[in-house]
């Protein structure tokens, strides 16, 4: 299955988690997938495991650069609808249609946030998991 597109749709916080868990396949498979491609001593002259582990490693990296950018857009898109949200609260106090609008949208904002939470946590144990299995074959560039 290929990756998403990135093109995220920030309405919708439930589509917005779900393009965020397709995007983490990579993540939910990175054991398997290192045991799969990375070879034991006795198979290693089979297979290049340092060439294996530089293109998990830009995958990775990939992946974990677009949803950090898909999920700091809709951070951003969020936080412009609740400051528009809230100028025209000032405006009109007594809308009761706006003020729930405006609840929604924070609501939704506090969510996407604490999904960088999440992308943190998964990152990190990907990183973990990578480092355990390609530390010998593969050092990636220092700005990780």
């Amino acid at each position: 299955m290929a990756a998403p597109s990135g093109a995220a749709s920030c309405e919708d916080f439930a589509e917005f988690q779900e393009l965020l868990r397709v995007m983490r396949t990579i993540d939910d498979r990175i054991v398997h997938e290192l045991n799969t491609t990375i070879p034991t001593a006795s198979f290693v002259g089979k297979v290049d495991p340092g060439q294996t582990c530089k293109q998990l490693y830009q995958s990775l990296m990939d992946a974990h650069t677009n949803r950090e950018r898909i999920i700091k857009n809709c951070i951003s898109q969020t936080s412009s609808v609740v400051k528009t949200l809230k100028e025209e609260r000032e405006k009109s106090h007594d809308d009761i249609a706006l003020l729930k609008q405006l609840r929604k949208e924070q609501t939704k904002l506090k969510l996407m946030q604490s999904e960088l939470n999440v992308e943190e946590v998964v990152n990190d144990r990907s990183w973990k998991v990578f480092n355990e299995r390609c530390r010998i074959h593969y050092k990636p560039p220092k700005s990780q």
